[in-house]
């Protein structure tokens, strides 16, 4: 029993010992992955600046094809659920705004071909605002929005 005991312990020993070689000597460097970044869509002040750095346009066009679900009442701006979702063909993109926000782009999904049009996240809210949804459908924009209220300390405020 103790000879089992002694041999796994002996393996682990030696296969942590070759990895911490490896990453001594530069084999197993960590490689920064990172997801494209729009800087100017998200750093725009303002909505339209935003709309359009990150998809080319800012002409929409509501639609009542997209519901955005969110909550009435955020009682914590911090962490507001929010599903944006559509029916609509060849949906490539959906964004999601936050219009009371000092930086107003929140998030954008770009979808593969064949994709459902259905994003689901949390967002911060600074203050009560709509929260707005754009879906790039073929070339076009359409957008939907939803006013949440966001309370101070869950006081209504």
């Amino acid at each position: 029993m103790t000879d089992v005991k002694r041999r796994i312990f002996l393996k682990g020993s030696l296969a942590a010992g070759t990895v911490g070689v490896a990453v001594g000597a530069g084999l197993l460097t960590p490689q920064t992955l990172l997801a494209a970044w729009n800087e100017a869509a998200f750093r725009s002040k303002e909505v339209p600046a935003a709309v359009k750095a990150y998809l080319g346009s800012d002409t929409l066009e509501e639609s009542a094809a997209i519901q955005v679900k969110a909550p009435d009442i955020a009682e914590n701006g911090a962490v507001v659920p929010i599903t944006v979702e559509t029916d609509m063909p060849n949906v490539s993109s959906i964004v999601i705004i936050a219009s009371g926000n000092e930086q107003p782009l929140i998030a954008g999904f770009q979808l593969g071909a064949g994709a459902v049009g259905f994003v689901s996240t949390r967002i911060k809210m600074a203050k009560t605002a709509d929260v707005v949804a754009v879906v790039k459908a073929g070339d076009k924009l359409y957008s939907a929005k939803k006013e949440v209220k966001v309370t101070i300390g869950g006081c209504g405020g």
